[in-house]
């Protein structure tokens, strides 16, 4: 996280990104369950109908304009076979919460501006949850949909997203504090109170290791991926085809 935050201090080569399979996860905001679903998904509509689909979050944009990022990425990496165009890019800036969909020139037709539109719209509740995995499914799985339908195909879907229950955050100060009491309690029984109050708040590590582990839920709940080291993409991805876009598409916040 803090090359990142380096990065985009420094003005962030957004344009020197490099895929990391159909679904590049640079902020790392995306549950492994969902990148896998995500991976399967897109390898199984570039099959059935020659689209290639990428999804990318990025931690930032650096004070760029998100259509310029997306139109660069998509330019850059060639989503989409040449001469076909038929590439779409479905990008989110969690930290700025921004999203876009970017359509290349050959998928205009089936994916017009005000139909990408409403698919993000569909997104925003999960994204307003920090659901981040659940709602990029959603948002590929509409698209997909109406992408098989359009070219005559049948697509198998995959698992439907869960909606996955979460703590509400702000139990999460209280819990931290019980467990805290109940330790000093202890304390107390096991070596007297005036001893316990000075173990407690005399520097030890305890006050530390519950802060620590309060500000680890904390972020776990808003960053689902953060905790997961790299990922090995998808069998049967080797690159994009050349695709071009001519800035068609929709962008939204949430």
């Amino acid at each position: 996280m803090c090359l990142a935050a380096c990065g985009l201090a420094l003005g962030y080569d957004f344009a020197g990104l490099k895929p990391q399979g159909y679904v590049s996860d640079f902020a790392r905001a995306v549950d492994p369950a969902s990148r896998q679903q995500l991976e399967r998904y897109a390898k199984q509509l570039r099959d059935a109908t020659g689209v290639q689909l990428a999804v990318v979050t990025l931690p930032g944009l650096a004070g760029e304009p998100l259509e310029e990022v997306a139109n660069d990425l998509f330019r850059k990496w060639g989503i989409g076979h040449k001469g076909k165009d038929n590439g779409l890019l479905l990008l989110l800036v969690p930290r700025e919460r921004r999203f876009r969909m970017e359509v290349g020139y050959g998928l205009e037709e089936i994916v017009p501006d005000g139909y990408a539109g409403s698919v993000l719209r569909t997104m925003r509740p999960a994204l307003r949850e920090n659901r981040y995995g659940e709602a990029l499914l959603q948002g590929v799985h509409e698209v997909g949909a109406r992408i098989a339908a359009a070219k005559g195909v049948k697509l198998a879907e995959g698992p439907a997203p869960q909606r996955r229950e979460r703590m509400p955050e702000a139990s999460l100060p209280i819990l931290a504090l019980l467990g805290g009491l109940a330790v000093f309690a202890i304390l107390c029984g096991a070596t007297g109170c005036r001893r316990a109050r000075r173990y407690y708040y005399g520097g030890s590590w305890l006050p530390a290791a519950l802060l620590g582990g309060l500000a680890g839920r904390a972020w776990g709940s808003s960053h689902s991926g953060g905790g997961f080291g790299g990922y090995d993409s998808a069998d049967g991805f080797g690159g994009f085809g050349g695709g071009d876009s001519g800035g068609g598409g929709a962008s939204s916040s949430w």
